[in-house]
């Protein structure tokens, strides 16, 4: 016996689901079915999605009555760093501390837990907080004279070190800047202790390995927190060959509770190692990107501009990948079927980035090359995404995050092309949403209400920052599902809640569509499902 369900699929008589929702309010983010009260799943797809899916429903079926609740995709958050959120939760977070002193006495108290000579380190510490000046190492050496420190600021791209690291390291006022990286010094030319883009390695280098084991926990314990903020699928934005080993192991035990889009972190062995082999397709682990990093980030004034900064006259960034190199991956990628994916913040790093990808690419191919983060690009440029079918990777709470700062850094005429999402939405341009963790709170609710408002979590600025830039609830949630999945070739079988796809979904404890925008960033994940499993919450 055949029969129709209701999204229009012919199943047999005995395709009996495993899981029904009933009584949900469903937003499919499929366009000719937008709205649905039941799906059904089987084998982890769904085979059903209707106002009513009761012919699916069989003895052994667990039938979950949502009362209502409101059920959306899967979220996927495009660009995140997972094993540096993880290693975060182990040590400290120094994004809401507002002075030097503070940050001084968390080390000093976390120095006083280890045996001289260990390394004492932490992240997110943001200069920003307490009046724009970069400290120096003096205040960290008193914290901790026995201690090597090592802070990592909020965007990743500068380090603040202590005296006894940078004497580790051999860092003195001889030592020269290295290519794509800068030392800050002071007056007599002595390093000051900050250590922009590239010149991080100088110290970061002497930093023993983590473990195996201690990698593994980090990306355990990063998953188990975006299973429960509502993420299913992350794109996992430059891994080394032990993060992908740690996966590997992690999906084994069957401890990994978001699927992974890992894109190899830059040139170098593990990069020589897929181009012999080729990409990797998994259920949980896909390898098929290499991510490069074409300049720094603005916060650190590290971003590359074409002209000065406006708040620094003497500086306009680091360029740190020149067009030539990003032509030879990109070329190596295609040969090969992998995609490329380049860090880009300043107007100058976008457009090398793009005329790159074009050389290689040309118009109106489907090869889905991505810049990551595009956050303040050349208005001519806008056209480039679109014609050379690149993907503008953004994060919208950096926006909310910035808009302290963003104008005193680029002056009023390079902001109209900056975190400018509707620009390149009305263009046509492909977007995909995403939070940037650690960097940013992994919270995809806070995005969401970042992209929609423009506003910070009280309310500010009325009316929002360049509020002609905002997006609708339906783009948002676009961007934080299907736009993810098309990023990572995978809108066939995931972003959408649709007959054939993989059962990616989630359960609010409100609607994300409806309810007040200053209440979008408190909405709750009540539940999380993996291919129709639980990851996270209980009925």
């Amino acid at each position: 016996m055949l029969f129709f369900g209701v999204a229009g699929g012919l199943f047999a008589a005995t395709e009996i689901a495993e899981l029904v929702i009933v009584n949900a309010n469903i937003y499919t983010v499929n366009p000719l079915q937008p709205k649905a009260k039941a799906l059904a799943v089987r084998g982890g797809k769904i085979i059903a999605v209707g106002e009513t899916v009761a012919e699916y429903i069989g003895p052994q079926t667990r039938v979950l009555d949502l009362g209502g609740a409101t059920v959306i995709p899967g979220l996927i958050d495009s660009h995140v760093h997972m094993a540096n959120f993880g290693f975060m939760v182990e040590t400290f977070d120094l994004r809401s501390i507002n002075s030097v002193a503070e940050v001084a006495a968390i080390v000093a108290r976390r120095a006083a837990t280890l045996p001289a000579g260990s390394w004492v380190q932490g992240r997110a510490w943001d200069q920003t907080n307490w009046g724009g000046a970069f400290p120096d190492q003096s205040a960290l050496t008193k914290a901790a004279p026995e201690h090597p420190v090592y802070l990592t600021r909020v965007d990743g791209h500068a380090a603040w070190v202590n005296k006894k690291a940078l004497a580790l390291a051999g860092i003195t006022k001889a030592t020269p800047d290295p290519m794509g990286g800068k030392i800050i010094r002071d007056a007599h030319g002595e390093p000051t202790g900050i250590l922009i883009d590239r010149a991080q390695g100088l110290v970061g280098s002497k930093i023993p390995t983590a473990s195996d084991e201690q990698i593994r926990q980090r990306l355990r314990a990063a998953a188990v927190e975006c299973a429960k903020l509502g993420m299913t699928s992350v794109h996992d934005a430059g891994v080394s060959a032990h993060v992908i080993r740690a996966y590997r192991q992690l999906i084994a035990e069957k401890k990994l509770p978001v699927r992974v889009n890992a894109m190899i972190g830059g040139e170098g062995a593990l990069w020589q190692q897929y181009l012999q082999s080729g990409p990797e397709i998994g259920e949980y682990l896909t390898v098929r990107t290499i991510k490069l990093v074409a300049d720094g980030a603005m916060g650190s004034r590290g971003a590359a501009f074409w002209q000065p900064y406006t708040d620094d006259p003497e500086n306009s960034g680091l360029l740190i990948l020149p067009q030539a190199t990003i032509e030879k991956v990109s070329r190596e990628a295609v040969s090969k079927g992998f995609q490329v994916a380049t860090h880009a913040i300043g107007d100058r790093a976008n457009r090398v980035a793009l005329d790159a990808y074009g050389v290689v690419l040309g118009e109106n191919n489907d090869k889905r090359f991505r810049i990551e983060h595009a956050q303040a690009v050349s208005l001519p440029d806008f056209e480039k995404f679109r014609r050379f079918g690149v993907i503008a990777s953004m994060q919208t709470s950096h926006a909310t995050s910035d808009m302290r700062w963003a104008a005193k850094r680029m002056g009023p005429d390079r902001l109209m092309g900056a975190y400018a999402w509707r620009r390149f939405w009305n263009t046509g341009v492909k977007f995909a949403n995403g939070s940037d963790f650690p960097v940013e709170e992994p919270n995809p609710f806070y995005g969401f209400f970042a992209a929609v408002a423009r506003q910070d979590h009280q309310g500010f600025p009325a009316g929002g920052w360049m509020p002609d830039q905002k997006m609708t609830r339906a783009e948002t949630l676009h961007s934080f599902t299907l736009g993810g999945a098309y990023a990572a070739f995978e809108e066939k079988s995931k972003g959408s809640l649709e007959v054939g796809k993989i059962a990616d979904f989630l359960v609010l404890g409100s609607d994300v569509m409806t309810v007040p925008e200053l209440e979008i960033p408190k909405v709750k994940v009540r539940m999380t499902f993996l291919g129709g499993q639980t990851v996270y919450g209980v009925q």
